[in-house]
């Protein structure tokens, strides 16, 4: 299951990820919603994504998915405090139940962006849903409906999240302690 790795400390092991993937489908399908739609926010979350709608898929759930990038990070490893979109989503959400699924909660603007966007769209509603809420002030007041884990407030990479377009491969999520 991948090469241990000397420069990486692993956080959330690939154990741990696909163990509690099963946890939060589950979660999700309880609230039963109809028209679902799954949004995940690129790059980063695009792991966590297939392997959340294939867990979906498992408690009998079968929800349209669309894409949408957004950037507040460009290259480097502190949020610019502004968002772009890079790519836009095709569906039309009017009416539609929003899942939006991201990497990270931390300062909370991009998934915040992302959920006002939605909204003026006409969404019926949005909801939440991280890999990792990172346990520190956010600079939006937002809070993630679902999250796979807690983590630390540390830069994060691996199982889709990159470092300078690097580390997105590894198959758990680690902290780089040298490159």
């Amino acid at each position: 299951m991948g090469h241990p790795r000397s420069d990486i400390d692993v956080i959330f092991s690939a154990e741990q990820i696909s163990e509690r993937l099963g946890g939060l489908a589950e979660e999700i399908a309880q609230l039963k919603l109809d028209k679902l739609a799954i949004v995940a926010i690129l790059k980063g979350s695009f792991i966590f994504a297939a392997d959340l709608i294939r867990a979906l898929h498992n408690v009998g759930m079968e929800p349209e998915v669309d894409f949408i990038t957004l950037s507040s990070y460009g290259k480097s490893t502190v949020s610019s405090g502004t968002v772009d979109i890079l790519r836009d989503v095709s569906i039309d959400v009017t009416g539609r139940n929003i899942l939006l699924v991201d990497d990270v909660l931390d300062s909370g603007r991009t998934l915040a962006y992302a959920k006002d966007l939605l909204s003026a769209r006409g969404a019926e509603s949005i909801r939440t849903c991280v890999l990792i809420e990172k346990d520190v002030g956010r600079a939006v007041d937002i809070k993630a409906d679902f999250k796979a884990f807690k983590g630390p407030n540390v830069f994060v990479v691996g199982y889709g999240m990159d470092m300078s377009h690097r580390f997105r491969e590894l198959p758990f999520v680690g902290r780089v302690v040298s490159t």
